[in-house]
């Protein structure tokens, strides 16, 4: 009599267990399934993994096949529990599968090499099958994608949907008239991932519960289903377009930068504009140059010469790719994309390290780029970590800006003592300062430099005034600012000698606190009539009639809140997910009251 069979997960998962009886080579045999498989298969699909799913098919074609008499199927063997099943990737559940085939003295099966020495090596019987790889198939949803199809989107109970066009500048356009089935869209799910397995070029670059990313080649593949998503979902993107860094603008002024040493750079723009392309190009550049360039990359996407290693999460951590990453000794690395405030600091962590550094980021406008560094990075290291911003529109560079660091008076104040340090970020090709970027008190602020006879700093000396006046005022104030070191407070005329003190001790204090000088002046203004309030789902609305274009001061008890300028309809708007908004309803919920009166404005 024949010995029975024991199959281990990864036959079961690779279907060769059916696939061996209709060839014929284990007709009659009786196949002993454990427990433990069954329990492993049951986790991976319920946690949304499409391998746990296969399996579980793999044993309703075994059931199938027992029924007709072609095999004796029977499930054997103890059921793990959570914890033994939580250390399966350490080798627990392979070993109650090899107790059950030591048990029964049967010959065990497995195309996991690992499992297959192991076994061997505790005296076990063991027929070792090498993970078949059928030719690749075109996938049936191929025939979606024409020369310019940027992505195509399928869902469930939606008509598919495709981009077809140039790198901004597309449309979308449907591919038929019929909605999707649940069926048809699980059914090319299982094709991707039977693709992934036998394509050298295609791999599961990421699996969790309802969601997965698969690349085949050049084609990313997003798959979403429940409780992910509200319903199945496939979205394929691949790149239309293979550009040269030679043919973008500004090419030859960032080759002499990116020849000159190992640089800092983000490379912006809004989703769909280009970056990647312009990023692999810029590879291709550096590589060009003798330089020994990687990529860090999740998932992995761009499309760069075999001599360039593309690297992704080691064990689902970037910090660890970057430590082996510094081993390697690369010249430039690529990071696409820099998201996170784990992204940044390892991006940080690389260029400090002397490791030239060329970001992809997600930005509405250039500044943007620096902006998400603030609170990631200590704001004297940026210029060590970022020295240029490219920007990117619809594949075409836009602006190039340079990140410099500098002692002065911030742009809009003369006063010496008031020189600190500061950021300066200036256009690429005329050399003109854009935005400078500073500390002020505990701020971090972002200014634009202006060349208007208006000061752009007079607005944040300005709040800095209001909020030390507050301390001292209870009725409504207005500042105005006269020079870069003088301002006026208007103030009612019995709040005048508190601002003051005794002896001037409080306006001193201030002055001395801010560096500049500060005239008080009395100028009461009368209430006006009871605002009515209105409460939306986003705003807090203050209705003033036959106010508007007025300039007013808001109060909540007797407490200045804000100065606003009325609007057409007459009304005043505050978000109110702002703190502002939270704290007033907090205060009218306990029965204080909103007054409003007029500027004080000369």
């Amino acid at each position: 009599m024949a010995q029975p069979l024991v199959p281990d997960t990864s036959v079961v998962i690779d279907g060769r267990v059916s696939a061996k009886i209709r060839a014929g080579e284990l007709q009659g045999r009786r196949i002993v399934v454990p427990e433990a498989v069954v329990a492993e298969l049951e986790a991976q699909a319920n946690h949304g993994r499409d391998i746990g799913l296969r399996g579980l098919e793999e044993l309703r074609r075994l059931s199938e096949l027992a029924k007709n008499g072609k095999i004796e199927l029977e499930y054997v063997g103890i059921r793990p529990n959570l914890d033994q099943i939580k250390l399966a990737g350490g080798g627990e559940i392979d070993a109650m599968i090899r107790d059950v085939a030591l048990e029964l003295g049967a010959s065990f099966l497995t195309s996991d090499q690992v499992q297959s020495r192991v076994a061997e090596a505790m005296g076990l019987d063991v027929e070792y099958v090498r993970p078949q790889r059928e030719a690749v198939k075109p996938l049936s949803m191929e025939r979606y994608f024409t020369e310019d199809t940027l992505s195509i989107h399928l869902k469930e109970g939606a008509i598919p949907m495709a981009k077809r066009g140039r790198v901004g500048d597309f449309s979308l356009v449907r591919l038929g008239e019929r909605p999707l089935s649940e069926r048809e869209l699980r059914d090319l799910s299982r094709e991707i991932y039977e693709r992934a397995k036998v394509d050298p070029e295609g791999y599961v670059e990421m699996e969790k519960m309802g969601a997965s990313i698969v690349q085949l080649g050049p084609m990313r593949i997003a798959i979403a289903k429940p409780p992910f998503s509200d319903g199945l979902e496939i979205t394929a993107v691949r790149p239309v377009a293979k550009v040269s860094f030679d043919s973008y603008r500004h090419s030859g002024m960032l080759k002499e930068r990116l020849k000159e040493g190992q640089r800092g750079i983000l490379i912006a723009g809004p989703p769909g504009s280009g970056k990647s392309t312009f990023a692999a190009g810029v590879a291709e550049y550096l590589l060009s140059c003798n330089y020994v360039v990687k990529t860090l990359e999740s998932p992995r996407d761009l499309q760069v010469p075999p001599e360039i290693t593309q690297y992704g999460p080691l064990e689902g951590s970037m910090e660890a790719s970057a430590d082996i990453l510094l081993l390697v000794r690369p010249d430039y690395t690529i990071y696409d994309e820099v998201r996170k405030t784990r992204d940044f600091q390892v991006f940080a962590d690389m260029r400090l390290a002397g490791v030239g550094m060329i970001g992809v980021v997600h930005a509405n406008k250039p500044i943007d780029a620096l902006q998400r560094l603030l609170g990631r990075v200590d704001m004297g290291m940026i210029p060590q970590v970022v020295d240029t911003v490219v920007f990117i529109e619809k594949g075409e560079v836009t602006h190039v800006l340079d990140v410099e660091f500098t002692v002065k008076v911030p742009s809009g104040m003369v006063e010496a003592d008031l020189a600190r340090p500061v950021i300066v970020v200036k256009d690429f090709e005329s050399g003109q300062a854009q935005y400078e970027l500073y500390s002020y008190g505990e701020q971090i602020v972002v200014m634009p430099v202006s060349r208007e006879d208006k000061k752009p700093s007079w607005n944040l000396a300005s709040r800095e005034i209001e909020k030390e006046i507050s301390h001292h005022v209870r009725g409504p104030f207005q500042v105005e600012m006269l020079t870069d070191s003088s301002a006026v407070v208007h103030v009612p005329h019995d709040e005048a000698a508190r601002v003051i003190g005794k002896a001037g001790k409080n306006i001193d204090q201030i002055e001395k606190s801010l560096g500049l000088h500060i005239d008080v002046r009395t100028k009461d203004q009368p209430p006006l009539a009871a605002p009515r309030l209105e409460e939306t789902t986003k705003h807090l609305i203050i209705w003033l009639e036959g106010m508007a274009g007025e300039s007013v001061d808001v109060f909540v008890g007797s407490d200045p809140v804000f100065t606003a300028t009325v609007g057409r309809r007459g009304d005043i708007r505050v978000a109110k997910s702002s703190e502002m908004a939270k704290r007033m309803i907090k205060r009218l919920k306990k029965g204080e009251a909103i007054e409003v009166q007029k500027a004080a404005l000369e």
